[in-house]
């Protein structure tokens, strides 16, 4: 498996960009091994026109590859395909099913779409083959979310940083859903962990901002609001909060309010 991370992304496409590209099995001929990682490298490199032109060459070349449809797919979702995107998993999917992550990456594009039961259904077949595949159940979560089912996706938030600790997204938004739900001392105490840990991570800040303020713990939120400012500018960005960050309702209406009071 290879990674791709980004400092800056839409967090909508956050599985997009940390799951982005896997390796097709190795061939014979160096020739489709050199097109295949020249196109990888491009995608990895975030040169995605150039990409998409590579494994369009590479595709026409070998039209019987899943992981060039599947890796192509990202790459025209990045770019906004969603519709093209969603094909390439499809011919991903139906050249090698048994493999997994074009299900999760279908799941994304579909998400982009608002196709929150396509989504959870792509989702729930590799949780059926791999019930500890956090990059799934994050994505799961945040369905759940959007469609209001803030009980189901915290527990689904829990289990995606339960089976990857590092995965301070996933910490982030378990501590965001207990916010929504009620359990203030809980989220509290795992943004302070999170940001003793990650002292950069707006995500958290922002989500404590909320927090202070609607403990009114003014000054405590004016300290953290100033961090996020310089870190990331868009969690002043209702819109973006909601439909592409997509935070539960209550933080991001305290968040709001903090601002307006600004």
């Amino acid at each position: 498996m290879i990674t791709f991370k980004k400092v800056k992304v839409c967090f909508s496409l956050i599985f997009v960009l940390v799951n982005i590209f896997y390796i097709a099995p190795c061939y014979s001929l160096s020739t489709r091994e050199d097109l295949f990682k020249s196109a990888l490298d491009l995608s990895s490199g975030g040169n995605f026109n150039l990409a998409l032109q590579e494994w369009n060459r590479y595709l026409d070349a070998y039209p019987d590859d899943a992981a060039g449809f599947s890796n192509r797919g990202n790459v025209k979702l990045v770019i906004g395909d969603v519709e093209g995107a969603i094909d390439d998993q499809n011919n991903s999917i139906i050249l090698n099913p048994s493999a997994i992550d074009p299900y999760i990456n279908r799941g994304i594009a579909e998400e982009s779409l608002g196709l929150w039961l396509q989504a959870k259904k792509d989702y729930m077949f590799v949780i059926s083959k791999d019930s500890k595949n956090f990059s799934a159940l994050y994505n799961l979560a945040n369905v759940e979310g959007s469609t209001s089912e803030w009980d189901k996706a915290r527990d689904l938030f829990s289990k995606a940083a339960l089976y990857n600790p590092g995965f301070a997204m996933a910490r982030s938004s378990l501590a965001l859903a207990d916010y929504q739900l009620g359990n203030i001392d809980e989220s509290e105490k795992e943004l302070k962990k999170l940001i003793r840990r990650y002292p950069t991570f707006a995500d958290a800040r922002a989500a404590l901002t909320a927090l202070n303020w609607s403990k009114g713990e003014f000054g405590k939120a004016e300290s953290n609001w100033i961090a996020v400012t310089e870190l990331d500018p868009r969690y002043s960005d209702n819109e973006w909060l909601i439909k592409v960050r997509r935070w539960p309702p209550k933080p991001t209406n305290d968040l709001m309010k903090f601002i307006d009071l600004k």
